[in-house]
């Protein structure tokens, strides 16, 4: 509520009221706009104030008076331009949550605003701020640049103040001035893009870069009994002769269900190459068995006159 009642007074006292101007434009498929804008070729053009929450991804801003303003995904911000006598036009960034990171040449009229604190630039120069705002209100700052502008932070009651000097790191610890943590080592802005969304893994799940190995999906190993597995062959000790064995099972109706390969075109050239070349033994080939003479009947008489005469 603090916030909004500020950049009331920040647009009034800017002239802003009845002359609108363009803030910058930013992607409609990485973030929800609500205010005053127009939309072309993608981009919507924030026009006066405008609200921008940024997607799943970081929404980026590019500002008509030059520079960027990253939105961090799932953070809100809002953005309020003013009209200056000459220059670029005072702009005021109010965080309510989530992270920034601001890219811009920055002047004493700009304004950067947190639901607890109040950042204004003691002079103009090249500002690289990054800050975040947790639930609990802790507040990291990073004024990135030795040539960045001193920072002038007061909260929203100006009861205390600081000064942030450029490539200094600090946060305040639920928002509160008097609770500074000095030499800050996280980082303030955006964190690291994900490789790929929830989304795009389960339309892709071939292309996931952790996706698990077969061992790690079945660590248990399938039953040899049922096939799912080839069974495990024995290794036979170092320099030890070993014959192996094949065989084909086949379906047929025969007792034996097993059948030697088929032998390949050089086994049957050379087994009928042996053949051809083996010398014949006398058992291999048999002679052919003596047939008795057949007699006619001039053979019977002689025998009959031979026994009757004793000759």
């Amino acid at each position: 509520m603090m916030v909004r009642r500020l950049i009331l007074v920040f647009t009034i006292g800017c002239g802003f009221v009845w002359a609108q101007q363009p803030i910058g434009t930013v992607g409609v498929q990485n973030a929800n706009i609500a205010g005053a804008l127009e939309i072309n070729n993608g981009r919507a053009i924030l026009v006066g104030n405008t609200t921008v929450t940024a997607r799943d991804h970081t929404a980026e801003i590019e500002l008509k008076r030059g520079g960027t303003v990253r939105v961090c995904a799932t953070s809100g911000l809002h953005l309020t331009s003013g009209q200056g006598a000459a220059g670029a036009p005072p702009l005021m960034l109010a965080l309510d949550r989530g992270a920034i990171e601001i890219q811009m040449a920055a002047t004493t009229r700009d304004m950067v605003m947190t639901p607890d604190l109040r950042f204004t630039m003691r002079g103009d120069g090249p500002l690289d701020l990054q800050l975040r705002v947790t639930k609990n209100g802790d507040t990291c700052v990073e004024n990135r640049g030795a040539q960045a502008p001193v920072l002038n932070i007061a909260d929203q009651f100006g009861e205390s103040s600081y000064e942030l000097k450029a490539g200094q790191h600090v946060l305040f610890e639920h928002g509160s001035l008097k609770e500074v943590v000095d030499h800050e080592s996280s980082s303030c802005g955006c964190p690291p893009e994900p490789a790929m969304t929830v989304a795009d893994a389960l339309l892709n799940p071939g292309t996931a870069g952790d996706a698990k190995t077969a061992a790690e999906l079945h660590p248990f190993p399938a039953a040899i009994s049922a096939g799912l597995a080839p069974a495990p062959v024995p290794e036979a000790p170092a320099g030890a002769l070993h014959e192996q064995v094949s065989a084909t099972l086949n379906s047929g109706d025969s007792p034996d269900s097993t059948t030697e390969p088929p032998a390949t075109p050089e086994a049957k050239s050379a087994t009928t190459t042996a053949t051809a070349t083996a010398p014949q033994s006398p058992t291999a080939a048999s002679a052919p068995a003596a047939t008795p003479p057949r007699h006619g009947f001039g053979h019977a008489i002689g025998r009959f006159f031979r026994k009757l005469f004793g000759s």
